[in-house]
């Protein structure tokens, strides 16, 4: 990696947790920078798409700002993308959660977390992910790895070859997808120690790789 380091957009549709996530992304050697402009998206190296709240209001944003084709033409053509717990379930047709569609990326649906079951919703702190996948991302991470959590639904995608990493809290669900150049997990790597910085480190080199930065 060069002394610059490449450039990472970090999509701002008022989700909430930019600032953490930036500066995990320094600490690791990137130039991340906070935007909602759909061409500086374009030009970044790779592209972070995070998140916090609900499905519907999230999705209004993006278009509302114009996102929503930069986040498909960015995955689509092959562009580092590294999407962040809502930025993991927004990719998926829709939400139990809302009426309003997904990105439509993935096919399938996010679900609700059962509350018969008697664990606290949301589920909120460390749990293990179970890898069953394997991505440059995901590089070095040992199986039963524990990560931090907070949320009340979860991503079911119906390519379950792109399931990477699988979570249990009452039930088992989708805690990371991958394929080609795109991860996205339900946990947040930033507020997950040195495990999390790991992601956030491999996501760097494999857009170094990528573009030579």
């Amino acid at each position: 990696m060069s002394r610059a380091g490449p450039t990472i957009a970090i999509i701002d549709y008022q989700a909430g947790n930019l600032r953490s996530v930036h500066k995990a992304l320094e600490k690791v050697g990137a130039r991340p920078f906070i935007t909602s402009d759909a061409r500086a998206i374009e030009d970044a190296d790779g592209v972070v798409f995070p998140g916090q709240g609900a499905c519907d209001s999230s999705m209004r944003q993006l278009k509302a700002r114009g996102l929503v084709s930069p986040i498909r033409a960015s995955i689509a053509g092959g562009k580092p993308f590294l999407g962040i717990c809502l930025g993991l379930q927004l990719l998926l047709d829709g939400s139990d959660e809302g009426n309003e569609p997904g990105l439509g990326v993935l096919a399938g649906r996010v679900k609700a977390l059962p509350r018969e079951l008697g664990r606290k919703i949301p589920h909120m702190g460390w749990n293990r992910v179970e890898l069953c996948g394997s991505h440059p991302v995901l590089a070095g991470i040992p199986n039963g790895s524990h990560f931090y959590f907070v949320h009340s639904f979860y991503a079911d995608p119906d390519d379950t070859s792109v399931v990477a990493g699988t979570t249990s809290y009452g039930v088992e669900f989708c805690s990371a997808v991958a394929w080609d150049n795109a991860v996205a997990v339900q946990f947040h790597p930033e507020k997950s120690g040195a495990m999390g910085l790991r992601i956030y480190e491999n996501f760097v080199r494999q857009i170094t790789a990528r573009v030579g930065a």
